[in-house]
Order: structure tokens, then C-alpha cells, then sequence
């Protein structure tokens, strides 16, 4: 690592909050690389300057490198084994179920979760969704979409759980909302919940270094129930799950044991 990303490093773990040392390093440094050009700084000195005194770079610097990409029903087919586990393995083992959404996004994949429990009638549950970025997580609250980012939701689905408030543009039903509690959290960093039946975590991990994802599942394990379930993403693969007490159920899919 170069001196002037070790200087930036320590910038942004001290000015924003997130050890940049947790993710590749590679890859991370060509996402900072491009965001500071976007700004016409010269030197990663100069940026750190430009996102002490300019809030909407700083906010804009902050969404880029947390990779907030998500999407209703992502991998739909995943989804729906993931349902059928949750169905038959959660709900009759559980009086009370806690569904956690770690790095939530803008609230696509809870609002999900939120349906699944409302179509089959799920009682005594609750929904903690969670993310790094402030800014994100009010989008995430206030559950407004774009047309464009619900194709994966059944036409019945969207009539029955969204409204239209524009043009192409749909808010999440109170219904649904209900279901969901957002708070920010570090899933490097902050303290986990605990007594959780439920974690789903897509597509996030694949950006730590090996040291920090296996960090991130053995915390998972802790915070699940025995017998729980964690959900993770179409390009991640845990692959000796037994390390961090759990099984294989099905694809992407372990159980705590």
C-alpha cells in the first residue's frame, strides 16, 4: 500500500468511521481512485480536504465505497428457496422470530422479507434492517421506488403492497412498513444484535479480505438462534461453514447448529 492511501486510511477511519484496511485493498483503492477524479482533485491529500469542507462529496464519497447496490427479490429464484427454507424450518421451530437485513441498502431486500411474512401469515415477527450510510438509510425509511427497481415484484404484489405517488414511481405500503426497523450499524465495527432467527446478508462480504469475512460470519453465528438461518448471496459460498457452527441447507443458505 502506497504512503498516500495509508494517510487516507487513517483519514477515513478517523473522519468517517469505516477501516478501509477491512476491505481489498486492490479493489477498494480503484473505487476511491475513481470517485476523487470525479472531483478534479490532483492528490488523495487534496480530496481528503475537499470532503472536510464539502458535505455533498463527503456523502457521495461515503455511498460509493459502501457498494449500495440491492434489488427487490435479487436472484429471485434464490429467493424463493430461501422462502421455502424460512417456511419450513423457522416458522414452526419459533414462537417469536427476528429477521436482521445486514447492509440493507435502500431498504429493497427487508421490504422483501416483509412481504414473504405478510403473504404467508407470519405472526410475532419484527424486521431490523441495517446499514453504514446515513443517507442511505433515510432513502431506505422513506421506501420510495422507481418503477425500474421493482421488476421483480409480482404485478398482484405491487398492487397489493405499493401505491402510486408519480409518474413511474411507487411508495411501500404502511403494511409493510411496520414490519421494519432501521438503524445504523458497522458490520465491521459496531456490536451485532443478539437471539436472531433469521440473517440475511447478500452480496456484501465478497468485498472484505478473508480475515474480516470470516470475522462478519463467525459474529453472524453467534447472533443466530441455533437452528436459525443465514441467507447469503448469489457470489458468496462460505466454504467450510462448520468452523462457524453452521450447515449447508440449500444454495447460499446455513443453518446455526
Amino acid at each position: 500500500m502506497t504512503q498516500n492511501f495509508i494517510f487516507f486510511n487513517k483519514w477515513v477511519q478517523e473522519n468517517v468511521g469505516i477501516d478501509l484496511d477491512n476491505y481489498k485493498e486492490r479493489q477498494m483503492q480503484r473505487r476511491i481512485t475513481n470517485i476523487m477524479n470525479s472531483t478534479g482533485a490532483k492528490t488523495i491529500e487534496d480530496y481528503a480536504r475537499i470532503l472536510e469542507k464539502d458535505r455533498d462529496a463527503y456523502n457521495a464519497f461515503v455511498k460509493h465505497i459502501t457498494i449500495n447496490v440491492t434489488d427487490f427479490f435479487r436472484n429471485k429464484e434464490i429467493f424463493e428457496i430461501f422462502e421455502r427454507c424460512f417456511m419450513q424450518e423457522v416458522v414452526p421451530r419459533f414462537e417469536h422470530i427476528k429477521l436482521w437485513s445486514a447492509a440493507c441498502s435502500t431498504g429493497a431486500e427487508p421490504y422483501s422479507l416483509a412481504m414473504i411474512l405478510n403473504k404467508n401469515k407470519v405472526r410475532n415477527t419484527s424486521i431490523l434492517a441495517t446499514d453504514i450510510d446515513d443517507n442511505i438509510l433515510a432513502r431506505a425509511r422513506q421506501g420510495e421506488y422507481a418503477k425500474a427497481e421493482l421488476t421483480k415484484v409480482e404485478p398482484g404484489d405491487l398492487l397489493k403492497y405499493f401505491s402510486e405517488i408519480g409518474p413511474d414511481r411507487y411508495a411501500v405500503n404502511k403494511e409493510i412498513k411496520k414490519y421494519v426497523s432501521f438503524e445504523k450499524q458497522d458490520l465491521l465495527g459496531t456490536k451485532y444484535p443478539k437471539n436472531v432467527q433469521v440473517i440475511v446478508c447478500r452480496n456484501v462480504t465478497i468485498y472484505f479480505k478473508l480475515e474480516a469475512r470470516d470475522e462478519v460470519y463467525r459474529k453472524f453465528s453467534e447472533a443466530l438462534s441455533k437452528g436459525g438461518l443465514l441467507f447469503t448471496g448469489a457470489t458468496e459460498t462460505i466454504n467450510e461453514p462448520s468452523k462457524f457452527n453452521l450447515e449447508k441447507v440449500d444454495t447460499f443458505i446455513y443453518r446455526k447448529v
